[in-house]
């Protein structure tokens, strides 16, 4: 089994990384470059840790040895500011990442991305859920540049069978296995609520379910009064009834992502749930890899809970973006490099061997040869998103920057019972 690495959320948010690598310029870039620089050649922009994207440009550079490209990578937290000041100054990159959705629809809306067409690469050869989020009023302006993350919901196959149960397939049975496992002794339900993100990844569902994704793209569209649904409350509802119940044990409060404890809970059969993105199957194969190898390792989408909402829909990050810039000079060239180089088939198979799936079509094939446990795991991932009819990215990369903050703050006083399931709303359309 080819074996991987184990990375936070803010890393897979940002990249889907392979390994790490130096944040500085890939291809010998010192600093900012106007849009077409000298020679012809390209600048790109990035987020650090992108192997298998700086592959891509190497490969590109190659062929192109008079003309290349210069990739110049950036830190997770300085990168959106960073790209907002040269758009401002009109030095943005020929080329530039993005998580899409909101963020990327700013600059669409201002005229700074150039929209990607059918006759300038084939958009469908990407998972249509995950092309969306780079789609505005029926254009594309970017495409999926590493692979899917959605959110599942994993198990302890072992510790459901001890208490006579099943995977979940709505929020009753889930309500109702909290319940047995409760009396027999074991968290139901383990999470990092210290991190607040993770507590994130519940109401994002939760929602989602109760009212369909129409509620949310009414809010990432700017509508602050979305925020005052009646499913907002009803999905901060369930959740405070799931915390009523010791869902999540006394401890969730204490307990910090990254330091891993939540996870360890999973695979050491002191938890039988956790909520969490497709990152962390790589996570538990590096800790715990004969917890996957013996099979008590178990996933599934989230239940359904009865709302309004496809319960075939599902929240995370579908992949980041690359976009071209409106007032480049090298427009073909970029075309040729989106085209030829990302996500091509070299690198749909690196993808696949760390224990990714790419968000292109037709993988049957590949996904069949995958060695051991890894192809039941890649199958589930790439069936679960290639069926998704909506993939709704996390709301704290959808929303803009001001606005993260205070969500994730108010995420919190809900699940600490602090604020009512009302008052989740009405804070939030105050800040938006």
């Amino acid at each position: 089994m080819t074996r991987r690495f184990t990375v936070s959320r803010r890393g897979f948010t940002a990249l889907v990384a392979l390994s790490a690598i130096a944040t500085t310029a890939a291809c010998g870039s010192a600093g900012p470059q106007p849009t077409g620089t000298a020679g012809g050649g390209l600048t790109m922009w990035a987020l650090s840790d992108q192997t298998t994207l700086k592959d891509s440009v190497d490969a590109y550079n190659a062929d192109h040895p008079t003309a290349k490209i210069t990739l110049q990578l950036f830190a997770n937290d300085d990168y959106k500011q960073k790209l907002r000041v040269a758009f401002g100054a009109g030095q943005g990159p020929d080329i530039f990442f993005s998580w899409g959705g909101g963020a990327l629809n700013d600059y669409v809306k201002t005229g700074k991305v150039a929209e990607i067409t059918g006759a300038d690469l084939d958009t469908g050869r990407f998972t249509p859920s995950v092309l969306k989020t780079a789609t505005f009023g029926g254009k594309v302006y970017g495409i999926p540049a590493n692979g899917l993350a959605p959110v599942v919901l994993y198990y302890n196959k072992k510790v459901l069978d001890a208490a006579g149960l099943r995977p979940p397939t709505t929020l009753d049975e889930l309500t109702s296995a909290v319940t047995t496992l409760k009396g027999k002794g074991v968290t139901p339900i383990s999470l990092a609520a210290n991190s607040k993100w993770p507590t994130l990844m519940w109401h994002e569902y939760l929602l989602d379910r109760a009212g369909g994704s129409q509620v949310f793209d009414r809010i990432g569209a700017g509508d602050g009064s979305g925020w005052l649904d009646p499913s907002v409350t009803r999905a901060n509802q369930q959740l405070q009834d799931l915390v009523g119940l010791g869902a999540f044990g006394a401890n969730a409060s204490s307990l910090s992502y990254d330091q891993g404890a939540a996870t360890a809970l999973l695979y050491t059969g002191k938890a039988a749930f956790e909520l969490m993105g497709t990152w962390e199957y790589a996570n538990i194969v590096k800790a715990a890899p004969e917890f996957v190898t013996s099979g008590d390792l178990g996933y599934t989408a989230f239940p359904a809970t009865g709302g309004a909402g496809d319960p075939a829909a599902i929240v995370g990050n579908p992949s980041n973006y690359l976009s071209v810039n409106a007032a480049t000079k090298q427009k073909a060239a970029a075309l040729t490099y989106l085209k030829d180089y990302v996500l091509d088939d070299s690198q749909v198979d690196k993808y696949l061997a760390a224990g990714s799936v790419a968000p292109v079509n037709g993988l049957d094939a590949k996904l069949a040869a995958v060695p051991g446990a890894d192809q039941a795991w890649l199958r589930f991932v790439y069936d679960l998103v290639r069926k998704a009819p909506n993939f709704q990215l996390s709301w704290d990369q959808a929303l803009p920057s001001e606005q993260a903050d205070p969500l994730l703050t108010n995420v919190d006083q809900s699940f600490l019972k602090k604020i009512t399931p009302e008052q989740f709303g009405q804070n939030l359309s105050k800040v938006s």
